[in-house]
């Protein structure tokens, strides 16, 4: 059984989607960030950084924090979703890399400064617009010789997917993005993607 200590962003939903998808039984916790759950000392145990999502496995006694380090760690405990040659391996650690070190923060950024900032700032909001357009263009270009961002589908597209997913969100398009707008629909198609955006 896992643990899942999560709430409805697009990092908490990389998780739960990963879970669904490998079918491994598990418990929600919310860890509701508005209030500032992710403070409390029960939780800071867990991840020291506050954090989420973040999983405890029982079965193994091994808690895990970083959306990314979490589905490693479920694609090599099930042997679902991450190829076993090194080539193959290797491009889709790369891809999810780019997801935690490009599209998550850069997409965050503009959530951030379109959504929750005190005052309206321009040239922030025109600054991660702009570097969230230019993503946009390197996942069309991938996807435009894929169906899925590595050819099969990963752990890759469960990382990216969730923060792509939010365009509405953020005021954005996919239109002159076919193939990622191709893309997104089919993941939106997929039952363990549904069910995994539903949690919390």
């Amino acid at each position: 059984m896992i643990d899942l200590y999560t709430f409805g962003t697009p990092n908490g939903r990389k998780a739960s989607i990963m879970l669904e998808e490998v079918e491994l039984p598990y418990t929600v916790h919310q860890i509701d960030i508005k209030q500032g759950d992710q403070f409390a000392p029960e939780f800071v145990a867990i991840n020291p950084n506050s954090k989420i999502p973040a999983i405890c496995d029982r079965e193994t006694d091994i808690t895990v924090f970083e959306s990314g380090a979490i589905l490693i760690y479920l694609a090599e405990k099930t042997g679902k979703l991450m190829p076993t040659d090194l080539k193959g391996r290797f491009q889709v650690i790369e891809w999810l890399m780019l997801q935690m070190g490009s599209v998550g923060p850069m997409f965050g950024q503009l959530n951030h400064f379109r959504k929750f900032a005190p005052e309206t700032i321009p040239y922030a909001i025109n600054r991660y617009e702009k570097e969230t357009l230019r993503l946009y263009g390197v996942l069309d270009k991938q996807l435009e010789q894929n169906e899925y961002i590595c050819g099969d589908y990963s752990i890759a597209d469960i990382a990216i997917f969730p923060w792509v997913n939010i365009y509405e969100f953020q005021e954005l398009t996919l239109e002159g993005y076919p193939n990622l707008q191709r893309w997104v629909e089919t993941l939106r198609q997929r039952s363990a993607v549904q069910r995994g955006l539903a949690i919390p």
